[in-house]
C-alpha cells in the first residue's frame, strides 16, 4: 500500500518544493505572467486569491501539492500535485498544474512528469498513476497524450469550472507495466529538447 508523504524532489533543473505559505509571491507573479487566471478550463489563482489558493490545497484530503521551482534561480515557476490518492489499489493521480506564460512549451513540463511519475511509480510503487484535464482544454489534452498516456475515456457532467459552467473531464492513466518504455521515451524528449 503507497504511502504519499511530502517530499523535495529535484531534477534537470526543476526542484518540486511541498507547497506553502512561503510560496505565495512567487506564485502570483507565475499567475501573472500570461494572466493565468482568465483561463476559464484551469485552476489558476488570481492574484489578491493566492494566499486561499495555497491554504485549500494544504486542506484537501488525498492532495499533496507542490511548488515548481526553477533550481538555480529559486524562482517559482507554478504548481502541480498528486491527488486523489488511492492507497489501497496503489492509485495516484498528477494534476492541478500550471505555469508561467514564459516557460509553457518549454523542458519543464517533461522534466516535472517525469519527476513525478518517477517517485510515484519507482519509489512510491504505484500500479497506476492517472491524469485528467478539462474536455475544452486541448493544450493539455495534447501534453498529457505527448507523454504516452492512455486515454481512457470521458466523464460526462463531471465538475464546475470557475465560470459555472459545467465540463466534461477527459481521463488518461498510465500503468506500471507502460511506465519503463514512457520514462525511456521522455528521457529522450529531454535529451533531444533545448532547454531556454
Amino acid at each position: 500500500m503507497i504511502r504519499v508523504a511530502p517530499v523535495t524532489l529535484e531534477f534537470n533543473g526543476v526542484r518540486l518544493e511541498p507547497l506553502a505559505p512561503h510560496h505565495a509571491d512567487g506564485l502570483r507573479a507565475a499567475a501573472s505572467d500570461g494572466e493565468l487566471w482568465q483561463l476559464r478550463v484551469t485552476t489558476v489563482p488570481e492574484p489578491y486569491n493566492v494566499e486561499h489558493y495555497i491554504g485549500a490545497a494544504l486542506e484537501m484530503r488525498n492532495r499533496q501539492p507542490f511548488a515548481v521551482i526553477d533550481a538555480a534561480s529559486g524562482t517559482v515557476l507554478g504548481s502541480t500535485s498528486y491527488h486523489d490518492i488511492v492507497p489501497e489499489i496503489d492509485r495516484v493521480e498528477i494534476g492541478y498544474t500550471w505555469y508561467a506564460k514564459r516557460v509553457q512549451r518549454s523542458h519543464l513540463n517533461t522534466s516535472c512528469k517525469l519527476i513525478l511519475l518517477s517517485h510515484a511509480f519507482d519509489t512510491l510503487g504505484c500500479g497506476v498513476v492517472g491524469l485528467r484535464t478539462d474536455c475544452e482544454n486541448f493544450a493539455s489534452q495534447a501534453a498529457i497524450e505527448r507523454l504516452g498516456a492512455h486515454k481512457d475515456g470521458v466523464i460526462r457532467h463531471h465538475g464546475a469550472r470557475r465560470d459555472g459552467t459545467i465540463r466534461d473531464t477527459v481521463m488518461y492513466s498510465i500503468l506500471r507495466a507502460e511506465w519503463p518504455a514512457i520514462k525511456s521515451h521522455l528521457h529522450e524528449r529531454l535529451a533531444s529538447h533545448a532547454r531556454p
